[in-house]
């Protein structure tokens, strides 16, 4: 970038120019930058104090960012309307400002002098532009030589404002590439597909993408272990967001405490512990997904803080006071019926609402039983190349009792079985002697509503349709392996309304 130095301009402040422009150049962390503009500032022109206010255009408001002189730490995360005061005046035109008399200014906010109990006598300030965008403004108030503020010295300020934007602008893009990149690394790991070919399990899945292409926020309700974050992944992967980050978080895993600042993120010294900042979940997903996972299990304080930022999109940081926009779009889930918490007084009707914009109802293990073939075929061979074991067969008394036992575990519990049956598997075969108890037992263990004709037609459908999948859905070569006549195969299909998926 060139810059036309005006001859006016005597060495030593060149010399100091050069000097802040080193300083302001010497990290990429967005709020060093800026408390090193602010410091520079004042050094420069000798002021009593000096301010960084970044323009918050999707909300309207100048935030100032840092500053530097007496009540500086008090003033850091004040806000007010962009249109108001010398600095909203700098925002609209683009040109610098100087009042002798800043107090007398018309344009002077009164407001900031009376919070901080402050006089603002003399004031500078000059705009941060970037490809002619004002992203915010440097002020100066008050010279510690008691004089006013010149012509000469807006012209040095607006010289090196013009320094500082580049400054300021390439660690906004840093923090952002942060940001996104940290969120990224949370989201990466190698996440399950969505199996299965159930009525009741694709009528989810239309309502998921149906409502995916939205920014609606969504409510994902069902047992433990129906793949509540699966389908938020889904969700997010087919919306307008999939390249911004999904960050996901348990709600019902961490206390109180922990559980804010996980959400909203603290500051250096917020609590014991805490010895440098970090971002919360909502600022690592903005532009993205937050997946509230166990919605229902949080506190009635963390309720409220979690309305507000639903409601004005903003929050604060643990122990902070700078005010955070977020623009994130949320999924919760839950495993609690809300309407009778909202009842008995442990959730908020208000939140309620604010989440049950989309619901969508996932089905358990035992409404889709015609899923479970491929299920455990699909866990046995995952499991089997992640533990680099062989991978077995599953034989056909393990999978009758796999097809006719309840699951009250869902998918979860599922995995966790075929992951133990795969490593007590001598033989190449999962039979009934590797599994758990539950599973193997004989029939009278069961429970009553899961047996006789229910669990019988359950397994059948199973059974036909890893016939099917296993000779790619061919009914002749099906029938064959199923050991039934073509016919009697096309009677079952229209029985059960096992189609092809698409």
């Amino acid at each position: 970038m060139s810059l036309s130095v005006p001859g006016s301009i005597d060495e030593r402040t060149l010399a100091v120019l050069v000097e802040a422009s080193a300083a302001i150049n010497a990290t990429l962390d967005l709020d060093e930058v800026l408390q090193q503009i602010a410091a520079c500032a004042a050094n420069l022109l000798g002021a009593e104090a000096s301010s960084v206010l970044l323009v918050d255009a999707r909300r309207g408001k100048l935030i100032f960012r840092a500053a530097v002189g007496q009540q500086a730490a008090t003033l850091i995360g004040q806000e007010f309307d962009v249109t108001l005061g010398i600095a909203g005046r700098v925002v609209a035109s683009g040109r610098p400002e100087l009042s002798i008399n800043a107090r007398n200014h018309p344009d002077f906010y009164q407001g900031i002098d009376e919070k901080l109990s402050f006089v603002t006598r003399s004031l500078a300030a000059a705009p941060l532009t970037h490809r002619d965008e004002v992203i915010g403004v440097v002020e100066l108030i008050n010279k510690r030589n008691g004089q006013d503020f010149s012509d000469q010295d807006l012209e040095v300020l607006q010289l090196f404002a013009n320094l500082a934007a580049v400054s300021a602008t390439n660690a906004q893009m840093h923090e952002s590439l942060k940001k996104e990149n940290q969120g990224h690394r949370r989201a990466a790991s190698n996440e399950d597909p969505i199996i299965g070919n159930s009525a009741s399990l694709q009528a989810a899945l239309k309502l998921i993408d149906r409502v995916a292409e939205t920014n609606a926020t969504v409510l994902l309700l069902g047992e433990t272990g129906t793949g509540k974050e699966l389908s938020a992944r889904r969700v997010h992967n087919h919306s307008p967001r999939a390249s911004k980050p999904f960050i996901a978080i348990n709600c019902a895993a961490l206390p109180e405490t922990l559980l804010e600042s996980e959400l909203f993120g603290h500051e250096a010294g917020a609590f014991t512990g805490a010895t440098s900042t970090k971002l919360g979940r909502f600022e690592l997903a903005d532009g993205g997904t937050l997946f509230l996972d166990e919605i229902g299990d949080v506190s009635p304080s963390t309720q409220i803080k979690l309305l507000r930022v639903l409601q004005e999109r903003e929050f604060v940081r643990v122990g902070g006071n700078a005010t955070i926009t977020t623009d994130v779009r949320i999924i919760a889930a839950t495993n609690r019926d809300l309407p009778k918490a909202i009842a008995d007084g442990e959730f908020r009707e208000d939140l309620y609402y604010r989440l049950n914009v989309f619901p969508v109802q996932l089905p358990p293990l035992r409404e889709r039983r015609d899923d479970i073939p491929l299920l455990i075929n699909y866990f046995a061979e995952k499991t089997a190349a992640d533990l680099g074991w062989i991978r077995p067969t599953v034989g056909q008394r393990a999978m009758e009792l796999f097809c006719a036992y309840r699951w009250p575990g869902n998918i979860r519990e599922m995995r966790n079985v075929i992951e133990r049956s795969v490593l007590m598997c001598d033989s190449g075969e999962i039979a009934p002697d590797v599994l758990p108890r539950e599973i193997a037992g004989t029939p009278e263990d069961d429970p009553p509503e899961e047996q006789g004709v229910s669990a019988l037609e359950g397994y059948e459908k199973a059974m036909i349709v890893k016939a099917l999948e296993e000779n790619d859905w061919n009914q002749t070569r099906a029938a064959q392996a199923l050991s039934i006549s073509r016919d009697n195969l096309r009677y079952r299909l229209r029985k059960y309304g096992i189609r092809k998926p698409d």
